[in-house]
């Protein structure tokens, strides 16, 4: 999901409020033009929509940082709401020495902020990817912050498992990791022994998730047609997600997959259809 503009993001969160909150015990560590820019056990997890949160920091904590971390934290753009009640205020955040980094993706909600978004008062939202690496604890977060209410859990499995396309089996495999993921079907990851060689297709496509890692992809060929970012991969997964290391893993939402002999039905997520195009011709 891309980033909102700062001033959009404030009226909304100040009109509407977050969807939630929780406080989070956890040390959130910043770091940012080769300073850690905040060390605190007093930050929030917002979610600014329903898919995943982002953290928030008290303002209170990120001032006292400045000082300490040498590192300038200047107010700029203030923004209110369509009745012109203050809500917030852009900042830009400026380290010092050699790297004289800074950046003005930062958002501070008012103290006094009430109504809907009363929860944000005094919290800072600083834009993820603005932010060299965010730490849990001494643990690097990658992409966004993991949502503490989401959990994977990666099961050995011998059930006999078929993918077809177009009436094609391309895939059979008895051995495989079955990864539950809380809000979305089930994942049969299979060994790349599995699939019949000769319909892959490497494709230059990459993706990031914050449970498990950095994928690759292989499109597949049928009939001539190239059917694009079929199964995905993690050479290097994460430490928890370590089971599907090198395994492949099809789209449930644009392959036909029979588990035990009992074709599945395909589930309704923003990950199909497939996308088909007319393979090129080889040279």
């Amino acid at each position: 999901m891309m980033p909102m503009n700062l001033k959009k993001l404030a009226v909304k969160l100040g009109t509407d409020g977050p969807v939630k909150t929780l406080k989070t015990p956890r040390k959130i560590q910043i770091l940012f033009g080769g300073a850690y820019i905040i060390r605190t056990t007093n930050a929030s997890y917002v979610w600014e929509h329903p898919y995943y949160p982002q953290f928030y920091v008290p303002k209170s904590d990120l001032v006292e940082a400045s000082k300490q971390a040498g590192f300038d934290f200047k107010e700029g753009e203030k923004f209110q709401l369509d009745n012109g009640t203050p809500v917030g205020s852009q900042y830009e955040i400026k380290v010092h020495g050699d790297t004289g980094k800074s950046t003005d993706k930062v958002l501070a909600f008012n103290d006094d902020l009430s109504g809907k978004g009363e929860e944000l008062k005094g919290l800072v939202k600083i834009e993820f990817s603005a932010m060299d690496q965010w730490f849990e604890e001494d643990t690097p977060i990658h992409v966004h912050p993991k949502d503490p209410f989401k959990r994977i859990d990666i099961l050995q499995s011998t059930r006999d498992i078929k993918v077809y396309i177009e009436g094609q089996r391309i895939a059979h495999t008895t051995t495989s990791m079955h990864l539950y993921e809380t809000g979305l079907p089930c994942r049969f990851y299979i060994p790349l022994t599995s699939v019949d060689p000769t319909v892959l297709r490497p494709s230059k496509t990459t993706t990031k998730c914050p449970y498990k890692g950095e994928a690759e992809y292989y499109s597949v060929e049928v009939n001539g047609e190239l059917h694009e970012d079929i199964f995905w991969y993690y050479r290097v997964p994460t430490l928890e997600s370590g089971k599907v290391e090198g395994l492949l893993c099809p789209y449930n939402e644009r392959v036909d997959i029979e588990l035990d002999g009992r074709k599945l039905e395909r589930p309704k997520t923003p990950f199909g259809p497939p996308k088909k195009m007319k393979a090129p011709s080889a040279v």
